[in-house]
């Protein structure tokens, strides 16, 4: 992992798990947190509560920079079709990369399985996110109901970000955004 000297220890703890988590999985072991880190496990403890506080702030920091890599910002231009299919053709770009896992948000959350827990709480929130942009660009766009198509998007996202980071399927041919735009033309979006 590619640290640096002036990198505070909770900083260097953060982008750790971030990175290991996203790779291997929350599971992850404290030992190998603080080895990849460079910070000691009573450092660690001094900084955060758990290393469920610290798995839940690391998902909570790198949540502005997935959602910047995936959605399109208010200044963006295009129809709200545009808008969501542009989301379905990042995701299949993304997915196209040796290193690509999935989607980090709903990792944690399967692998947890408590919603309570921390990491949990902070996950769903970032699904819910994803969800209120589908479910908004799906009203501005005439949709006959914008709750259900975000719930249909938000499916066939999951399910396709979960499927490439799996390695038993590849989006490259445009599936995902073949399928979002037949959502889309049912749910009347022009």
């Amino acid at each position: 992992m590619a640290t640096t000297d002036k990198a505070s220890p909770r900083d260097r703890l953060l982008d750790a798990a971030a990175m290991l988590s996203y790779r291997d999985g929350v599971s992850i072991g404290v030992e190998a947190l603080c080895r990849a880190a460079g910070v000691s496990k009573r450092s660690m403890y001094q900084l955060f509560d758990s290393k469920d506080e610290m798995l839940a702030a690391s998902l909570e920091r790198g949540l502005p920079r997935y959602e910047a890599q995936l959605l399109p910002g208010d200044e963006d231009a295009g129809t709200p079709r545009e808008r969501i299919l542009g989301v379905f053709a990042l995701l299949e770009k993304a997915s196209a990369q040796a290193d690509y896992h999935g989607c980090p948000y709903l990792a944690a959350l399967v692998e947890l399985k408590d919603p309570e827990h921390p990491a949990s709480v902070v996950a769903a929130a970032a699904k819910e996110r994803l969800k209120s942009f589908f479910r908004t660009q799906g009203r501005q766009g005439g949709a006959a109901d914008p709750e259900l198509l975000a719930r249909q998007l938000l499916l066939v996202f999951d399910g396709a970000s979960a499927r490439a980071g799996a390695h038993v399927e590849t989006l490259d041919d445009g599936l995902t955004t073949v399928t979002a735009g037949a959502l889309l033309d049912a749910a009347g979006m022009q």
